[in-house]
């Protein structure tokens, strides 16, 4: 009996072992199954759903070896980081646009509100289309204009690739550009560029075929731009065509924009002293001359100037000494200084010292010379052109022809103040001179100042000049009216070699007269004895007519 027990417990606990056996396989199966569904919905869920605000929030795996590739699943503290900041990114992104989408709502709902029509930007940018198109309109592009004289015409300039032939010389005298001035150079080349573009574009020539011409630089042949002032450019360019005799040409038209106000602001001068420096080497008649005018504008019209006078050697220093102390004792001006260096004569030098001589602080300086004259008008424009560490004013003066050949002989001359006068019979622009400058002190100290080691005159200006343009400073470079160079003969010295005595004979014969008058000169005999014979045939007519 207790060998039957015992079969039965034996054959219970058998059962009772298979039976949890068979759950354990089972429920290891049925794991298997529920993790292989929950990766399949994983993977289905990241590659298919295509909700805009879901799929940024979980950023879908990288391609293994693209640069988004992490090598799996985040893991580590570099990992972790990494994800976050993506997480965190992602987040930026749609707050940014979440708020973007608020702005434009608020916009519609304003203008719904008011009747004001679309948002401002989109009004602003069709103004802007239609002010362009106005100004093409404007333009003389499409048909001429009536206008009233030959004067009125605004010449074309005409340009290859490598050359613009202009009427227009500037400061290099050529009817060529020589070298193209950078920005004149990259505005061509767009020209160029964006013809070309056109040209090639497929939907400018149709559909291409195997023979179409691919137009290229070398294309093109030559081109003609003018400006209207206050209507754009105009551009018309001609191209090699696909046959010998054909040309294609390009009309392309760059209108100006409306006026923008950049600044609006008070300049206050009332306490901008000017520091007048002149440097100086006998000429003691020529100095009373300047002093004449420097009491009529400066100290009797202005007064917030000083004269700063930088004399070399002793021969007529008292002269000048003197000269200086009779104004400030006649007028009770006291703002004058006398610097005397007794060595050899040197323009920069006696600038650069005048100016580290003054102790009264930031002065604005004018370097000035003693046959210069100037008016009030010019100092207030020495002011308004020029600010400490920004700006620097180096006006373009108005040269004086000789006065006897403008007014044919010594009885004709009239009065110093009725000669200043800008007409081209009279004198020219000297575009190529740059020693009279407005600039504030701490402007020419941090510069470096003068080379000192130019002796004599010239040279020193254009140095201080090109540091001024290879700085940071604005340089303000224009045509002043109230600036004027007095004529005084020039000499060329036997000691020259030929081609500097030549050089200086050409400067020599621009300073005395215009063009037309030299040619008078020139040409005199011929014209006074045409003089004689119609003289002659006059009295030959009257006595016929007794």
């Amino acid at each position: 009996m207790n060998r039957g027990v015992a079969c039965a417990c034996g054959s219970a606990e058998m059962l009772r072992r298979g039976l949890l056996y068979w759950l354990c396989r089972m429920g290891t199966v049925l794991i298997l199954i529920c993790c292989s569904l929950s990766l399949l919905y994983v993977i289905t869920c990241s590659t298919h759903n295509d909700d805009p605000l879901v799929s940024p929030l979980l950023p879908r795996p990288a391609a293994p070896g693209s640069p988004g590739d992490l090598g799996g699943a985040p893991s580590g503290p570099r990992g972790r980081e990494s994800y976050q900041a993506l997480l965190q990114e992602r987040e930026e992104q749609h707050r940014q646009h979440i708020s973007s989408l608020k702005k434009q709502i608020a916009q519609l709902r304003e203008a719904l509100q008011g009747g004001a029509g679309p948002p401002a930007h989109i009004g602003e940018q069709a103004d802007l289309q239609e002010f362009l198109r106005r100004q093409l309109g404007r333009a003389e592009v499409q048909a001429g204009v009536r206008l009233p004289s030959e004067y009125s015409v605004v010449p074309f300039q005409s340009f290859t690739l490598h050359r613009v032939y202009q009427l227009e010389t500037g400061l290099t005298r050529h009817p060529e550009e020589k070298p193209v001035r950078k920005d004149h150079r990259d505005e061509l080349s767009e020209v160029v560029d964006n013809a070309l573009h056109a040209l090639n574009a497929p939907n400018q020539r149709g559909d291409k075929t195997a023979t179409s011409k691919v137009y290229s630089p070398s294309d093109f042949i030559e081109g003609v731009a003018r400006t209207e002032k206050d209507k754009g450019t105009l551009y018309e360019l001609t191209f090699r065509g696909e046959h010998k005799q054909e040309f294609r040409k390009m009309v392309l038209f760059r209108p100006f924009g409306p006026l923008m106000t950049v600044s609006d602001e008070r300049v206050e001068t009332s306490h901008a002293t000017i520091n007048i420096i002149v440097p100086l080497s006998q000429r003691a008649d020529k100095f009373k001359q300047f002093m004449h005018s420097f009491r009529e504008v400066c100290i009797k019209q202005d007064r917030r100037v000083h004269l700063t006078v930088v004399y070399f050697g002793q021969d007529q220093a008292n002269e000048v000494k003197g000269t200086l102390e009779n104004t400030s004792r006649e007028l009770h001006f006291r703002n004058i200084t006398l610097i005397q260096l007794n060595e050899e004569f040197s323009r920069g030098r006696g600038l650069d010292v005048g100016a580290r001589a003054w102790k009264g602080g930031n002065v604005l300086l004018f370097f000035c010379d003693v046959d210069i004259i100037f008016t009030a008008d010019f100092l207030n424009t020495c002011r308004l052109n020029t600010q400490p560490g920004k700006r620097v004013f180096y006006p373009v003066l108005f040269s004086q022809y000789n006065p006897a050949v403008i007014y044919g002989g010594g009885n004709h001359v009239p009065p110093m103040e009725q000669q200043l006068v800008i007409k081209k019979d009279t004198g020219f622009w000297r575009d190529f001179g740059f020693g009279m400058t407005c600039q504030y002190r701490s402007d020419f100290l941090n510069i470096g100042g003068f080379d000192v080691d130019i002796k004599g005159w010239g040279g020193e200006d254009v140095h201080l000049y090109r540091k001024y343009l290879h700085s940071n400073l604005l340089v303000v470079r224009a045509p002043s009216r109230g600036l004027f160079h007095l004529w005084h003969e020039k000499r060329c010295a036997d000691e020259l070699p030929p081609d500097q005595y030549k050089m200086c004979m050409q400067s020599k014969a621009m300073n005395e007269a215009s063009h037309g008058q030299l040619g008078m000169l020139l040409f005199r005999h011929e014209i006074e004895a045409h003089l004689r014979k119609q003289k002659q045939r006059s009295g030959a007519k009257r006595l016929e007519g007794q």
